[in-house]
């Protein structure tokens, strides 16, 4: 009985800052605060969601999917050995952090004009695009999380004697795994809100071409509809990253 009520109460937690959003979308819209037209209802914007579901929507959320996918795969491959690194090396991280936070601050969208002249227009450049983006984001993370693991940790890993190869192995992973998983969340994101400037790069499919081309035609129910599906595709990546963080490092000590 008193489990079933555990579940109701976590459904309402979890549905309830959602209803909230909507009631304060049709609030806004009913207030005459904005002109009604710019502002297409919480209803408008399903009907028109159940009508490119049954069209190219899919399609486009594929695209997109694959392109941060593989994005983010090349960007945190890359960022985990360098933050690594800067991380671990205190001298190469005074060094290079000048450099890493410069182009850091970039942003992406800012560089589209020499990424079409130095890849071209196909895909290569949205990816380009997606993993300057992904790396920045990971490598920042990875050696901020390493830089700040206790040296106590490997001290007592030698003082029972353990070789250079174990505490590698055993101590220095094992601490590592959070950080990299939370430089992959964290590079998700950045990707996923880098998306529409890398499609701005000729994208004739993704949900960043399909918001582009709802803006040229003022359709801004789809506009609607290609935000909203962004925000969702990578909400659910990050719940599954979470669960996956949770299992990897159930032996870390956590608030919650």
């Amino acid at each position: 009985m008193f489990g079933k009520h555990n579940w109701i109460a976590r459904v309402a937690l979890v549905l309830a800052p959602w209803v909230l959003i909507v009631a304060i979308w049709y609030g806004i819209r009913a207030s005459g605060l904005i002109n009604p037209a710019l502002v297409p209802a919480p209803h408008q914007v399903l009907e028109k969601f159940i009508e490119l579901s049954k069209g190219r929507l899919w399609q486009d959320i594929y695209m997109s999917t694959q392109r941060v996918f593989l994005g983010v795969t090349l960007g945190v491959l890359l960022a985990v050995p360098v933050g690594f690194c800067l991380g671990w090396y205190k001298g190469l991280r005074s060094f290079i952090d000048p450099v890493i936070n410069f182009f850091r601050a970039l942003p992406p969208i800012a560089l589209i004009p020499l990424v079409i002249v130095y890849f071209g227009i196909g895909e290569a450049a949205k990816t380009a695009i997606l993993f300057y983006a992904s790396f920045f984001a990971g490598v920042i993370v990875m050696y901020e999380g390493i830089a700040q693991i206790s040296p106590i940790f490997i001290k007592v890993a030698r003082t029972l004697g353990a070789s250079d190869l174990e505490i590698f192995g055993k101590v220095i992973v094992p601490l590592t795994i959070p950080h990299i998983l939370t430089a992959v969340r964290v590079a998700l994101g950045v990707a996923w809100a880098t998306l529409v400037a890398s499609e701005l790069i000729a994208a004739q499919q993704g949900l960043g071409a399909l918001i582009q081309n709802a803006s040229s035609f003022f359709q801004l129910d789809i506009i609607y509809v290609g935000i909203i599906c962004i925000g969702f595709i990578a909400l659910a990546m990050d719940v599954a990253l979470r669960i996956a963080t949770r299992r990897l490092v159930a032996w870390q000590d956590r608030i919650a």
